[in-house]
């Protein structure tokens, strides 16, 4: 089910008319948008441009996004847009092309890379952030080194990690579960590995003065909180009102 175009466009603007300066465009899966309307079709990358021309927004996210539908249009925003952040969220769950078919994802650990790599050249200062399953039936020691690999060649920003869980009703409930100690291993592992990279690359802008948004000021203390472009939380001290603005922190 798609909402209408202009429905979510006149929303966002009465937002910002009310004071929002970031709009996040929520779905499941949020780039395989398209809304048919008078033999015109809408789709993601509609969306962002038109929400670009509202003069007081100033961030524009979305998510979640699924690596099949990031198409060539929604990928040359990341080189038109100013207010579309350099960020994205795209699952890929494994890094082994036999679990990702097991998994019925639909796509190559290949095809992911080469959407990574397409982002990377039309805007250099984007990072990425992923989800990962872990011991999903089937998957071997090989399978979850290709992961690990996949993992080191990319150096995500930030991820999510979890062991496989069944759901009811699904395929994937039926097959045999891996042993919890090798799965539980296998996240310890993996999540060690992902902070490893968060924490290298929060370390990489100390002493840099990046932009903050700020959203709330903390209880009883004279500091704020705010996030990125890249939604790094960050804590500064400030003397006054400074909710909704983009401040310029440095890092220290």
């Amino acid at each position: 089910y798609y909402r209408s175009f202009n429905k979510i466009i006149n929303e966002a603007k009465q937002l910002v008319e009310n004071g929002s300066k970031e709009i996040t465009l929520l779905g499941q899966n949020v780039n395989a948008y398209l809304y048919k309307e008078k033999n015109r079709i809408f789709k993601l990358s509609d969306l962002i441009m038109t929400l670009e021309e509202i003069t007081e927004l100033k961030r524009i996210r979305y998510t979640t996004s699924h690596p099949i539908d990031m198409t060539n249009d929604l990928i040359e925003c990341y080189g038109k847009s100013k207010k579309l952040v350099p960020f994205i969220h795209l699952p890929i769950q494994s890094g082994s092309n036999k679990v990702l078919k097991l998994m019925n994802r639909n796509h190559t650990v290949e095809y992911y890379f080469s959407i990574y790599e397409k982002l990377k050249k039309i805007n250099p200062k984007i990072e990425f952030s992923s989800d990962f399953i872990v011991a999903y039936p089937g998957e071997t020691k090989k399978d979850f080194e290709a992961t690990m690999k996949l993992i080191k060649k990319i150096k995500f920003l930030n991820s999510y990690s979890f062991i496989f869980s069944p759901r009811p009703g699904t395929a994937a409930s039926n097959l045999k579960l891996i042993d919890q100690s090798i799965a539980k291993d296998r996240l310890k592992v993996i999540q060690k590995e992902l902070f490893k990279y968060q924490s290298l690359k929060n370390k990489m802008t100390e002493n840099k003065v990046v932009n903050v948004l700020v959203e709330n000021k903390i209880l009883n203390q004279k500091k704020f909180f705010g996030r990125t472009e890249h939604m790094t939380a960050v804590i500064f001290d400030g003397a006054e009102n400074m909710e909704g603005k983009i401040i310029p922190v440095l890092i220290k």
